[in-house]
């Protein structure tokens, strides 16, 4: 029986890979997002320029053979700090991803799995929080408790978990919605009934038998959150709430190329179009994967 179930799950698992071949879109963005990781992660192992380095000789130069993507307003390489902000701009998005998803899962699960009292409970808080005006908390919550948190964990660390925690925290109601409404399908279904009859704990039959049922659901859910975390890091880092002025992130560099918009564009352009780059690739994947996983597609 196991090894039917699993020949069945390996096949929906091929054909939905099948189906996100088809889509060319989402198979460019695969391989857009795929080079931008290798490029952040293996480049700056063959590009050996400090980002940190300061030299006001070389200001706001254009790019040229020597600086790939030109220099700040410091003289700072802009190719060594795209490089660098990369690695903490996807990690904070895949972290912030992790906890969206975690909470949405629980929150879900436990709502869809055992309704009445404890859904309508948990899916008032869910409103709660979707009706809570989210760019201005964050920023309130951002301004009040940078300082205490750096204090604790320090500067670099402690914003980053400042920022993965709201992000996060804020972005889980939409994943919660989605495993909810799966689980209440689900629950009726047969084989729920017979896992039931044979002794069942709720536990497992949450994780064990219904939570892989909406698992395709939680990977594009999961997909989409992580563009939507890169795009809320950079805004708190270009309205300067984010991470300190010594760490590039790709917000932070386009916060300290507003003045230079004219004089020096480039400044702005690399960091932005890697944003929009890795977003909108990510975007794509994940319009790609609801499409493969739907079985009316």
């Amino acid at each position: 029986m196991n090894k039917s179930n699993q020949s069945v799950d390996s096949s929906l698992w091929l054909d939905s890979w099948r189906r996100f071949k088809r889509d060319r879109t989402a198979v460019l963005g695969l391989i857009i997002i795929l080079i931008i990781t290798l490029l952040i992660i293996f480049l700056p192992f063959f590009y050996q320029v400090s980002a940190e380095k300061i030299d006001f000789l070389a200001a706001s130069s254009p790019p040229s053979g020597q600086h790939f993507f030109g220099t700040n307003d410091l003289g700072q390489d802009q190719l060594a700090r795209i490089l660098q902000g990369g690695r903490v701009s996807l990690t904070v998005g895949i972290a912030s991803m992790l906890v969206a998803i975690l909470l949405g899962t629980v929150v879900g699960a436990i709502a869809g799995f055992y309704g009445g009292i404890i859904d309508n409970i948990l899916m008032r808080i869910t409103d709660l929080f979707l009706a809570l005006p989210q760019l201005p908390l964050l920023l309130l919550i951002v301004y009040l408790f940078r300082d205490a948190i750096k204090q604790v964990a320090g500067a670099e660390l402690g914003v980053f978990i400042l920022i993965v925690l709201l992000i996060g925290g804020l972005n889980w109601m939409s994943v919660a919605r989605l495993v909810r409404a799966n689980f209440l399908k689900l629950r009726e279904m047969e084989f729920v009934s017979a896992a039931k009859a044979i002794g069942a704990k709720p536990s497992r039959l949450i994780w064990i038998h219904l939570f892989p049922n909406v698992l395709s659901v939680v990977i594009v859910a999961a997909t989409l959150a992580v563009g939507n975390a890169i795009i809320t890091e950079s805004t708190l880092s270009f309205l300067g709430l984010g991470f300190p002025p010594d760490v590039p992130t790709w917000g932070r560099m386009l916060f300290e190329a507003k003045d230079f918009l004219t004089s020096s564009p480039y400044m702005a352009f690399f960091p932005g179009m890697a944003i929009f780059l890795t977003v909108l690739s990510i975007n794509y994947i994940g319009d790609g994967l609801r499409d493969a996983f739907d079985p009316k597609s």
